[in-house]
């Protein structure tokens, strides 16, 4: 019995008998021991998405692209002007669990090859992050917690280390913290690029002959198995895995990026594709699938940092800052030439062939030899079992009324110190956020960030969110409003929402719970896509996020991507001291809960999760888009701020702290609701005259909007059911903008 036919060889690849034998069948022989490798990370499910497949061809771009019609890598936004934003958000999950700064960095710099192998610039990153709680709850242990601040802080510097060198501005995130992250945090990392829509590259392989060339960083013995590593769970035998992680480079990366950039200017490479997730296994394998040819590779010509690595190692490595390209015939100097000039690697390994067969040898002996659609288009797909748990039908029964009676006024500043709410400076403080000189609107000033692309007038705005709390009580909802409140946010700088990536974070697929979560939420992502005119052009299945300590939340993550036609119609946050504030609300079905059902009142302050979050209007969030939209182009409003985790007295607390002092009145008879509520399509709107036309402009969407107060006074006085609350400026602000610092940084 030879090393690759023992079962405890390849189940420890992650692969099942059933899938063996399926190999054995299709290849017609027993495989090798490289051969099995590359099945193993090719048909797992961060490859292969075995079981996430059916679900996600809800999403119309993604079955687009399944058949053979869409794009590789990352969908493509025509944007006007000849240019194109392509966008796509990975997880680094489990390698960020082990070794939290090379995971996160490495993360960074994966995602921005993805991007970058279109033959786009990359412009801007954004990451969205969870983890276990960071300060005393009274529930968890106090060293889970130091671990989860541990994994939090470097997490960040990792994020800050690789994007601040590699020279991409982080211009935009999110941080969410819930017990059920702890052992299991989560590390998505998002990029946007800009190119012109003439010079989209493809990732196909061509032209029998044609020269094969490995570009970038030797390949060593880090990352191997990394793709499988992603498809397990995590245990007590995290630290065993760290050789899972890889080791990024940024200035390898910079040096990657631009002399990628230069070399398709010249028009010699046929294809191109980033050594991702399985290294030369997934770039062979796919290239030449994508492009119905073979590939013959000699591995004795890959750049390695230890010469004794086997076929099986250089093969799944996946070390980063590393390409593969295929080049015209007679022109690979050309590429060798650009590459060299910037001090990376560039050897031509192999050649495109016409047996369609990927044929890889070392030392001489053929190590593998298969048709590469074996690897790319029979994977077996799993039909995962949905099973509603009774929790959900449990959380119809929430009765707000039940809740405890809290003071307002401790209420709102607990929520504003809580740090998936408060101010997160200590965050984006350690980002390059305006690195390239195109970031014009920094985290903290809009609800979404704002860059100014040279060569178009026009603005584009990109955001990132989600929210488990929403989801777990009610997927399908949660699906909704992580669409509607990104989109909401680009609205509120003034961008038509465009296109979403997502990034879709679950416990395991075999669990009947966590997949009936995952297609619940992933159908409500899908209605709200289609109702917003966002399609989902790209996007990540993250799986078997569970450790000891048990399955994480449901989180599905949506960055968003929004244009402005102007880039000098964009909206701040907040308004001029002395400016008329507006609510403009979405009109829709009653809420039993109040607004109240898997709040962050009801979790943070009342420490319950429980009831359903309101259910968006979805019609009515699309009107709300438009209505911002014209709005700001109309110069009706000076300012934008959507309602969402701790309803509106939250956001009229942030608002306060940027203008010095705010009075409002909001409608209602009961505070709790009134203030905390979270009603979706909430927007405070600042002006300083134009009353009558943004009223017309309201109802001709379908909006209503009321005058609720004014920039002026100090602090913040919030009127409800004939009772005033009062908070000033001082309070406010060590709540909101001094929780995180203190925690992280204790004095």
């Amino acid at each position: 019995m030879s090393l690759a036919t023992q079962p405890e060889v390849y189940t420890s690849m992650g692969l099942t008998t059933f899938e063996y034998e399926l190999i054995v069948k299709l290849l017609g022989r027993e495989p090798t021991y490289t051969e099995l490798g590359m099945f193993s990370v090719m048909w797992s499910e961060h490859c292969g998405y075995k079981y996430s497949r059916p679900i996600l061809s809800l999403f119309a771009k993604y079955k687009e692209a399944m058949e053979g019609d869409g794009l590789e890598n990352a969908g493509v936004v025509d944007i006007g002007d000849g240019l194109g934003i392509t966008m796509k958000v990975e997880s680094h999950n489990h390698p960020s669990a082990v070794e939290p700064y090379q995971g996160a960095a490495t993360g960074v710099g994966g995602i921005i090859r993805d991007i970058l192998t279109m033959g786009a610039r990359p412009i801007a990153g954004l990451n969205s992050l969870r983890f276990g709680p960071i300060e005393p709850d009274g529930k968890t242990d106090q060293v889970i917690i130091d671990r989860n601040k541990f994994l939090f802080e470097h997490v960040v510097q990792g994020i800050g280390g690789y994007g601040n060198c590699v020279g991409v501005p982080t211009v935009g995130g999110e941080v969410g913290f819930h017990p059920k992250y702890s052992g299991n945090p989560l590390v998505n990392a998002m990029c946007v690029g800009l190119l012109e829509t003439s010079k989209i590259t493809t990732a196909a392989a061509s032209g029998v002959g044609n020269p094969v060339i490995y570009l970038g960083s030797s390949t060593g013995k880090d990352g191997i198995h990394g793709a499988t590593f992603a498809s397990d769970a995590l245990d007590d035998n995290n630290q065993a895995k760290r050789p899972n992680v890889q080791i990024g480079d940024p200035f390898a990366e910079k040096q990657l990026i631009e002399a990628t950039l230069e070399a398709l200017e010249t028009g010699a490479i046929v294809a191109i594709q980033d050594m991702g997730a399985a290294g030369l296994t997934c770039s062979t394998v796919e290239m030449a699938s994508k492009g119905a040819v073979g590939m013959s590779i000699n591995l004795d010509k890959v750049p390695m940092r230890e010469r004794d690595m086997a076929a099986y190692e250089l093969m799944l490595s996946e070390s980063q800052e590393r390409m593969l390209a295929v080049a015209h015939k007679g022109r690979e100097g050309e590429v060798l030439e650009v590459f060299h000039r910037w001090g990376l690697n560039a050897v031509v390994i192999g050649e495109v062939t016409a047996d369609g067969q990927v044929t890889v040898t070392r030392f001489g002996k053929v190590e593998a030899k298969v048709d590469p659609k074996l690897l790319t288009d029979h994977c077996p797909v799993y039909q995962g079992v949905e099973e509603e748990p009774d929790s959900f039908r449990k959380a119809a029964a929430f009765n707000p009324s039940n809740l405890p009676n809290v003071d307002p006024h401790q209420a709102l500043l607990k929520l504003l110190g809580a740090p998936e709410i408060t101010n997160k400076r200590w965050v984006y403080e350690q980002y390059d956020t305006q690195v390239q000189t195109q970031t014009i609107e920094l985290p903290g000033d809009s609800d979404a960030a704002v860059l100014a692309p040279r060569g178009t007038k026009k603005g584009i705005s990109v955001t990132i969110d989600g929210n488990e709390r929403l989801t777990t009580q009610h997927p399908r909802r949660g699906g909704r409003l992580a669409v509607v409140e990104a989109a909401r946010n680009v609205a509120c700088s003034g961008a038509m929402p465009t296109a979403v990536t997502d990034g879709l974070n679950f416990g395991s697929p075999q669990n009947p719970v966590s997949f009936w979560q995952f297609a619940e939420a992933v159908r409500g992502i899908a209605e709200a896509a289609e109702a917003m005119g966002t399609p989902v052009i790209s996007g990540n299945v993250s799986f078997y996020n569970h450790s000891d300590l048990g399955e994480i939340p449901p989180t599905p993550m949506i960055g968003m991507l929004g244009v402005i036609e102007n880039a000098v119609d964009r909206l701040p946050i907040a308004p001029p001291a002395g400016s008329e504030l507006y609510l403009v609300q979405v009109p829709s079905e009653s809420d039993p809960h109040l607004g109240l059902g898997a709040s962050a009142y009801a979790a943070v302050v009342c420490g319950v999760e429980d009831g359903y979050p309101a259910n968006p209007s979805l019609k009515g969030e699309k009107a709300l888009a438009e209505f911002l939209v014209e709005a700001a182009k109309r110069k009706l409003i000076v300012s934008a701020h959507d309602s969402s985790q701790g309803g509106p007295a939250v956001a009229l607390a942030e608002l306060a702290l940027k203008t010095g002092g705010l009075n409002a009145e909001l409608a209602g008879n009961n505070p709790t609701s009134a203030l905390f509520g979270e009603i979706p399509g909430d927007v405070v709107i600042g002006a300083t005259g134009n009353a009558e036309e943004i009223e017309t402009l309201a109802k001709s969407k379908g909006l209503s909007v009321s005058h609720i107060g004014k920039a002026s006074g100090s602090g913040l006085t919030i009127g409800v059911g004939g009772k005033s609350f009062k908070w000033n400026l001082s309070e406010l602000k060590e709540s909101y903008e001094n929780a995180l610092s203190k925690i992280m940084t204790p004095h």
